[in-house]
């Protein structure tokens, strides 16, 4: 069994650390996604309001600086909403006995579901403000967070967090640190784990973020406003429900009865969390999807 392991390999969740004024600064990996997938998403958001052919009637929703002033709202919102999801969808009696945790965001825990959520209020509370399409400008949110997605999941496997249920497959991670070590007795003292980080990474940032940026330029779906951003809605709901299957719950789910980590079990059945916060996304962009496409033009038309 051990044979089949693949070692991790010796990464540094921190890129380079320096003293400044008896102060240790560090610039991690997980800063730096975030950091270029936001200008990644600056970049083809500003491509796609400079090309007027996207867009119905040759009109783009909003102009480059309004993007610009957008990104701002946008990190807001990604910062605050991801903290807050985490709080309230993983651990809310831990930071209601600790309220003051909840700002140290340095220590980590952040939620992606509550992210996005960050990010609604941001950019439909911009929208309202400027007067701006607020479909439309929810198809150009879309169709450039993906490459974000990657990167943050590349950097959560350099970080060896969030890591997957252990397994036999010859491709099985040995992530280091006792926890990711001790896969209990009822497995077999199997220590290999699915790199779930890598199937995210694939799933949420790769693939979906190649079918939605072909589907604006060879497809014309910024023509239907709602359909990208129900693309993206949907096809990050499924690759994400789909994961939670090799992906280890956070440990607050699991119990001795529990072991698979389900919040919402009936008659035997259940979901994780991820897999139940994913649920209404998956239906939400069906909608979203399904309603574009009746006002798709006929020659662009699927």
């Amino acid at each position: 069994m051990q044979a089949q392991m693949i070692p991790f390999p010796n990464l540094s969740p921190e890129i380079f650390s320096i003293s400044l004024f008896g102060t240790e600064f560090a610039l991690r990996w997980y800063a730096l996604a975030y950091i270029v997938g936001i200008l990644i998403a600056w970049a083809l958001a500003t491509r796609a309001v400079k090309s007027p052919a996207l867009w119905p009637a040759a009109t783009p929703p909003m102009a480059p600086r309004q993007v610009e002033d957008l990104l701002t709202w946008i990190i807001l919102g990604v910062i605050l909403g991801g903290r807050l999801g985490y709080v309230l969808f993983y651990q809310p009696a831990v930071y209601l006995e600790n309220p003051a945790q909840i700002l140290r965001v340095w220590e980590g825990g952040m939620a992606f579901h509550g992210g996005l959520l960050g990010v609604i209020v941001a950019a439909w509370a911009y929208a309202r403000a400027q007067g701006i399409d607020r479909l439309a400008m929810a198809d150009l949110v879309a169709h450039a967070v993906a490459p974000g997605l990657l990167l943050g999941r590349l950097a959560n496997f350099v970080n060896a967090e969030l890591w997957g249920r252990a397994t036999d497959l010859p491709w099985g991670v040995a992530f280091p640190g006792a926890t990711a070590q001790s896969c209990g007795q009822a497995l077999g003292e199997i220590c290999a784990r699915h790199p779930s980080q890598l199937y995210e990474a694939a799933l949420e940032g790769l693939l979906l973020g190649a079918l939605i940026l072909w589907m604006v330029y060879r497809r014309a779906a910024f023509q239907a406003p709602g359909r990208i951003l129900g693309t993206f809605l949907a096809g990050y709901g499924i690759a994400r429900f789909t994961v939670e299957f090799f992906r280890q719950p956070d440990a607050q789910f699991i119990t001795d009865g529990n072991p698979l980590g389900l919040a919402w079990q009936i008659g035997g059945y259940g979901l994780t969390q991820g897999q139940a916060l994913s649920v209404p996304m998956i239906a939400l962009g069906l909608w979203f999807a399904l309603r574009a496409r009746r006002s798709l033009p006929a020659q662009v038309a699927p």
